[in-house]
């Protein structure tokens, strides 16, 4: 499994012209599945996405979670994130999980973090999306769990 995590001040998702999700400050979640994916790596990433240090205390240190925020999070599927783009310039998506397995990880990862957290809302599975955020920071993050390294990743 591989996320995007963005600190937001808001973030919205529309689909045919109507605003299915939105929040103000918060965190949004772009989140790609691929083969092999298990109930393990989707609990240790909800449990990441959720407890990341991204918000600054008192002292202007990144020192707090959205659950110490009180923040609201916007989770997306976004399976381009296993876009393997090394070569060629067509990105080869292989790596991605199917249709119907991304669908079941998507749901069961968003019933995860909703276990933990009520703050939680999604974009539309498979849908045609338009994502509007203003990223605050700006915070970005890439979490990897799962599966084997990058060929270009260095061993551990």
């Amino acid at each position: 499994m591989r996320v995007v995590v963005q600190r937001v001040s808001e973030a919205a998702v529309e689909v045919d012209g109507i605003t299915v999700s939105a929040i103000g400050p918060g965190i949004l979640v772009l989140a790609a599945f691929r083969n092999g994916d298990t109930a393990a790596d989707l609990e240790w990433m909800a449990r990441k996405c959720l407890e990341l240090r991204v918000f600054e205390d008192e002292a202007g240190k990144m020192n707090r979670s959205v659950l110490e925020t009180e923040g609201a999070v916007l989770v997306v599927s976004q399976f381009t994130l296993y876009g393997d783009c090394r070569r060629g310039r067509r990105p080869d998506f292989a790596g991605s999980a199917q249709a119907g397995e991304a669908a079941a990880l998507y749901r069961t990862f968003l019933d995860t973090m909703s276990a933990y957290y009520p703050k939680v809302v999604e974009g539309v599975f498979g849908a045609k999306m338009k994502v509007r955020l203003v990223n605050d920071g700006p915070v970005t993050l890439i979490v990897d769990r799962g599966g084997e390294p990058d060929p270009g990743e260095p061993s551990r």
